[in-house]
């Protein structure tokens, strides 16, 4: 994995080579040369990376390739802080010119020399590279470098399982064999898509061998995918079964056929017979292409059944077969159990004092079936104490890097990770620096990836824009797990499975890119390069080297203010730090060593007790991010419009109570000036103060993804306009009022931005603004404090993306009427405070694929909404503050699976089922509060 580092050292000296012309006589020779040997070392590494686990000598080796990379990136940031690019104007202007002068002569003799001794490493290290042969063994003998890897691929035993020896299989299993024997004629492909371990080809095994499968089909061929792909191989192998399954004599001359042959063969034989076939482990869409047009459609209601760890795979498979794509869900609890008694007490119940303890270690599996098998199987091996559990739980990590049990498990979960390109690698181990069950908000770590550099540029896309597109494929590849969606389909937070996150971590920090310290003595690699402190937060500054340190993160400290000083708080001589992540620390100051940190990126006080940024700030030139949401910051110095590469700036707050107040949102003082960040792409929130001129600069921002203004005056209005209309990349804007009775004029937008998704408004409208309904991209609408005339809603019933809308006293009047034929997108609807609202009607055909209603202080309304039974894919009702009686109109006819009602009652919900028990054990979150009220 040293392969990481290299690459990305290249294109970083890349870009530095273009980018540095002053330099002196030499280096810019060294450091091509440098560049030149690592890109020499690079496919090497590929495969030293593969064998050198099992290898130490070869092991030494790469590290030493890795550190050489590190220490190479270091002295190019340290030439970039220490040679001085102050370029001043005027008379005065010499002495200064000297002594910059003075000082850059000594920086760059300084660097040549770093730069001379790293040459002489490299010569070194490459003089001793290994020599491996087309299969990556080494071809300078045993004797120099073994590469015997102790791992034998046992995937295949999957096939070998017996169905007594499986659990929570059945109602997968009669799934799967009915969508293969139902059906129309056509070719059907069905996919089994899920993470390593969880169970695809023990499944599709079990459906392949079912007796009904077998009766339906003529012919049964089974092809396993090997990594990498060697096609003739392959379909020599698919030639020789299919004929084997007729007791036919292959065709002569099949090893020497090229490929092309070989698929007429198969689709020849194909075409005049019902079959299926399974590919099992299918990787990537190149693989599936390849073998896609020799599996004839024959309308004899043939299949392929495919399993894959890649969700895309999956899809683009199933395009023509109406989408028979069967995500392979964890076990549930109970299933898990079961399973995990089976194996670890050989059918024999869990002994009493162990069941806590058991339970536990459980649930780091999260219902993965070759964890519960592999875990359960070392714990069958242990003493049956109390204590050796608890020191299994505690040390789940080593043990998983240490017991020769485990080696299958954590081989078949690395395999995912070998197969990923090096840019995906270095973003998935970057997910080792969050705590276990840490739901990761995606923004934070898109912007957290740009800030490493881990995310290349493209083309016609912005950084933010390919690094969604690398969670995207993390999560295609069944590498990350969804954790929240937002109300519109995107994803909001992802998560990484217990166990591969122990993996993972084990992985980084033996290649010195991550280090971890979960306790007050925990220790951390000398030349510590990322560093993440998770309740450690008293003692982690001691005796730290942090000279090479780039990137630290504080995760729930926990810690008294009077126990962990500010000026202890970040370590000393981290010169070189690129991402500081204090989130929640526990901080009231800036702290003032922050503003040396010039290489800074990503800067996050999210969550603190500051109240001022400092006019120092204004040191940072590199800063693209600053998080300051939910700190207690109002105003910024107006040093921070010299920060030019700033790409999001988040200075706001809530005020959370039992429901939406108008002034429960708190932005910072506008700058005059604003328009100087033309880097922004969030902006968010800024209180405009009645300030034209400022309003006007906004304008200028046309980089812009996200804009949240408040205090706003129906005057600003025509103002407001003019900018947003050249804000052409929006795809969110938030206005609030400077009162609730304030009308916010947006009539004379004539040109509103197309890519526009979502659109909130807090305050008086006197109509509909006309351009809201030609908005097609709309997917989420707030009006809140709207009071617009009774049949306004009418004109978005019509916009085709719109999934979520929130209606606070959006409209007056008493009936509230859905048509037919309107909002056929929407799955969210809240409405709320309709202070004459009598009546709801839903007409049949009104809005098909509404999931959730939420009804609240609705106090004259006089019975749930007529026709409510027309929903029929509503899934949860909700009341907030609603009279019984009314609740108890609802019909059985509405067949609604979820039904609450639920009232504000001395500080705190109280939440009932429509069956009449109160739920007391329920609570709503601070994060359900910012999803309905904000």
């Amino acid at each position: 994995m040293a392969e990481i580092a290299v690459s990305f050292l290249l294109e970083k000296l890349t870009t530095f080579l273009q980018n540095e012309v002053e330099l002196l006589q030499g280096i810019p020779e060294d450091l091509q040369y440098i560049k030149d040997e690592l890109q020499s070392l690079k496919a090497v590494l590929r495969v030293a990376d593969s064998v050198g686990e099992s290898n130490q000598e070869l092991k030494v080796w790469v590290q030493q390739v890795r550190e050489i990379a590190y220490d190479t990136e270091d002295t190019l940031d340290e030439y970039k802080l220490d040679v001085v690019n102050d370029h001043r104007h005027g008379l005065d202007a010499f002495l200064h010119q000297v002594c910059c002068f003075t000082k850059n002569l000594k920086a760059q003799h300084r660097i040549a020399s770093k730069i001379n001794g790293i040459k002489s490493r490299i010569s070194n290290v490459s003089a001793r590279r290994p020599n491996f042969d087309n299969n990556g063994t080494s071809e300078q003998g045993p004797s120099s470098i073994a590469t015997v890897n102790p791992w034998i691929d046992r995937r295949g035993d999957a096939l070998l399982l017996d169905s007594v020896d499986l659990v929570g299989i059945d109602n997968s299993k009669e799934q799967l064999v009915q969508w293969l024997v139902e059906g129309n004629s056509g070719r059907k492909v069905v996919s089994v898509v899920g993470m390593g371990g969880s169970g695809k080809t023990t499944l599709a095994k079990q459906v392949y061998d079912n007796t009904k499968v077998k009766k339906h089909f003529a012919v049964h061929v089974w092809i396993t995918i090997s990594h990498p792909l060697k096609i003739e191989e392959l379909l020599r192998n698919m030639v020789r079964q299919l004929f084997d399954s007729i007791r036919k004599p292959v065709p002569q001359g099949v090893d020497d056929m090229d490929s092309f042959l070989l698929k007429m063969i198969i689709k020849g034989f194909l075409q005049q017979r019902r079959y299926l076939i399974v590919l099992d482990d299918v990787w990537h869409m190149n693989e599936w292409e390849m073998l896609d047009h020799a599996l004839a459609n024959n309308g004899r209601g043939s299949c392929v059944l495919l399993t894959t760890r890649n969700s895309e795979v999956a899809s683009t498979s199933c395009i023509e077969s109406e989408d028979k794509i069967f995500n392979l869900e964890p076990l549930s609890p109970d299933e898990s159990w079961t399973l995990f008694c089976k194996k670890c007490f050989q059918k024999n119940s869990c002994p009493a004092e162990l069941e806590t303890h058991s339970r536990r270690i459980l649930d780091k599996c999260e219902g993965l079936p070759l964890a519960i098998v592999a875990i359960s199987g070392v714990l069958a091996m242990k003493r049956r104490t109390v204590a050796e559990w608890e020191t299994v739980y505690r040390s789940l990590g080593a043990e998983i890097e240490d017991n020769s049990r485990l080696i299958n498990f954590k081989e078949v979960l690395l395999l995912s990770f070998n197969d990923l390109p090096y840019h995906l690698k270095s973003c998935f181990l970057y997910l080792s620096l969050f705590p276990g069950n840490h739901l990761i908000e995606n923004m934070r770590l898109i912007r957290l990836w740009i800030a490493e550099g881990f995310v290349e540029a493209k083309e016609g896309k912005t950084q933010e824009e390919v690094a969604e597109d690398y969670l995207n494929e993390l999560l295609n590849r069944s590498m990350i797990q969804i954790a929240g969606m937002t109300n519109d389909g995107r994803v909001k937070a992802c998560r990484i499975h217990d166990l591969l996150r122990e993996i993972i971590i084990s992985n980084a920090r033996d290649q010195n890119f991550v280090a971890v310290a979960k306790e007050q003595n925990a220790t951390w690699p000398e030349k510590v390069r990322r560093l993440a402190i998770h309740n450690a937060l008293a003692n982690a500054q001691q005796n730290m080297n942090a000279s090479h340190l780039r990137s630290f993160f504080v995760f729930d400290t926990g810690d008294p203010l009077s126990s962990s000083p500010t000026d202890t708080l970040i370590p000393n001589s981290c010169r070189l730090l690129k991402v500081l992540d204090l989130r929640a620390a526990p901080i009231e100051n800036f702290p003032e060593e922050i503003s040396n940190l010039r290489l800074l990126r990503y800067l996050s006080l999210r969550d603190t007790k500051i109240t001022t940024i400092p006019s120092s700030i204004k040191k940072l030139q590199d800063l693209e991010t600053l998080d300051l949401k939910h700190s207690q910051v109002s105003e910024l110095p107006v040093e921070i419009l010299k920060l030019r590469k700033l790409h999001h700036l988040l200075v706001y707050r809530y005020e959370f109570t039992s429901y939406s107040r108008f002034h429960s949102k708190y932005g910072f003082r506008a700058l005059s000036g604003i328009g100087a960040l033309q880097s922004l792409q969030k902006l968010c929130f800024m209180d405009v103060n009645h300030d034209n001129a400022l309003i006007m600069e906004l304008g200028k921002l046309v980089q812009l993804r996200r804009l949240g203004i408040t205090n706003m005056r129906k005057e600003d209005g025509k103002i407001l306009c003019s900018s947003i209309e050249k804000l052409i990349n929006l795809h969110a804007l938030s206005i609030v009022s400077s009162v609730k009775e304030e009308v916010i004029d947006l009539q004379c937008l004539s040109s509103p931005p197309q890519l526009l998704q979502r659109l909130y408004l807090y305050g008086r409208l006197e109509k509909l603004p006309e351009w809201i309904p030609c908005l097609e991209s709309l997917a989420v609408i707030y009006l809140k404090w709207s009071r617009l005339p009774n049949d306004a809603l009418e004109s978005l019933q019509n916009l085709p993306n719109l999934v979520h809308l929130e209606l606070l006293q959006a409209v007056e009047g008493d009936t509230l009427r859905f048509k037919a034929g309107g909002f056929k997108e929407l799955k969210l609807l809240g409405i709320d405070k309709f202070e004459g609202l009598r009546c709801i009607q839903v007409e049949d055909g009104a809005m098909p694929c509404l999931e959730k209603l939420s009804i609240q202080r609705c106090k004259l309304l006089e019975r749930v909404p007529l026709g409510i039974q027309h929903l029929t894919k509503l899934k949860v009702l909700e009341f907030f503050d609603m009279p019984e009686e009314l609740i108890m109109t609802l019909g059985p006819d509405a067949n609604i699976p979820e039904v609450y009602y639920t009232y504000w009652r001395n500080g705190e919900w109280e939440v009932y089922s429509l069956e009449g028990s109160a739920e007391n054990g329920r609570s709503i979150s601070t994060e359900s509060l910012q999803s309905r009220f904000k």
